[in-house]
């Protein structure tokens, strides 16, 4: 099958060498609105270049990957399914609500497959805890406790169109959240501060977030955000139960210390980063993207899914700025 790709960046890069360890890949073509970029990446990878309009028209590729800038991503989408091919997106759909919904309305009148890339869905921690949940093995679900922290912060330049913390980071703890446990949020109670640099206020942003959620069976989730976790990446769920309680991302590379004595896990070096950490999880995904496209199986998370996880983003961030609990109903279109 011949893949396009739109958006050879940091992760762009990463979901190329991903595609090309495919068998079912024979041919990869990149495109990115630098040229020398993406001829970089061509070469190192062992792909060809193209234009992006040469890879949006109709039986030009088998399928569709854009891993573009954000506001980049409507457009590429209905482009895609306009000409009838199967897409890939890394999230989000789209920087708002209004637009994410736009896109969801044209994708289900075209009836073509889109995949949204939340890859936390592929790691085999999330899955077993999703398992664990849906077989009872942990009792009746309690409570939960979910925490993303980046070791270091993004540049400046990333802030200002990411679309702030809940938008861009915690979106996917909202998504791992719905799918874990089946249920959805119903309401948001967040706090969010700057302990670090200024841009991030400069930008409405924060850098360090905490939240309460409810969700739609009274079931109470945490949460807890930052861009300055120096121990390194930490990104962790756990689930209590009234028999059991199971942790996701608690192993030696957890960049947690012990201050009881005689106590040395995890003794581990930590992440540093989210790639290294979820590596398998990409490569995963982009499996299942292909044999999305080969099979025709359904899409793993589509952008219905994806509207969900940035609903209650938007409630987390409306409720932060206005200090008060927010539903999700509240911002729902």
């Amino acid at each position: 099958m011949r893949i396009g790709l739109v958006g050879t960046g940091r992760i762009g890069q990463s979901h190329a060498a991903a595609l090309r360890a495919r068998p079912e890949v024979a041919e990869l073509l990149l495109a990115d609105v630098d040229p020398h970029r993406a001829r970089t990446v061509a070469h190192e990878v062992g792909a060809r270049t193209a234009e992006v309009g040469a890879l949006l028209r109709p039986g030009a590729v088998d399928a569709l990957v854009i891993a573009a800038a954000t506001p980049a991503h409507p457009e590429l989408i209905l482009a895609g399914v306009d000409a009838g091919i199967p897409v890939f997106c890394e999230k989000p759909v789209a920087p708002t609500v209004a637009e994410t919904v736009r896109v969801l309305e044209r994708v289900q009148r075209a009836r073509v497959p889109v995949h949204i890339g939340f890859m936390r869905r592929f790691d085999p921690g999330y899955r077993r805890a999703r398992h664990a949940v849906r077989e009872g093995t942990l009792g009746d679900l309690h409570r939960v406790h979910a925490l993303t922290c980046d070791m270091a912060p993004p540049p400046a330049a990333y802030v200002a169109s990411s679309g702030g913390l809940f938008r861009d980071c915690h979106v996917h703890d909202f998504d791992i959240l719905r799918w874990v446990t089946g249920r959805e949020v119903e309401e948001v109670f967040a706090y969010g501060v700057n302990r670090g640099a200024a841009y991030f206020a400069d930008h409405g942003d924060i850098d360090t977030s905490g939240a309460v959620l409810r969700l739609d069976d009274g079931t109470l989730a945490t949460l807890q955000g930052s861009r300055y976790n120096g121990a390194g990446y930490d990104v962790r769920m756990e689930l209590a139960g009234s028999r059991s309680t199971l942790v996701v991302g608690l192993d030696d590379r957890a960049p947690l210390r012990s201050a009881e004595p005689g106590t040395d896990f995890p003794a581990g070096e930590p992440w540093e980063v989210f790639w290294p950490r979820f590596t398998a999880a990409y490569e995963a995904e982009i499996g299942a993207f292909v044999a999305m496209v080969v099979d025709g199986a359904p899409s793993p998370c589509t952008v219905a899914d994806a509207l969900e996880a940035v609903l209650v983003a938007e409630a987390a961030d409306l409720s932060r700025r206005e200090h008060r609990p927010v539903r999700t109903a509240e911002v729902r279109p």
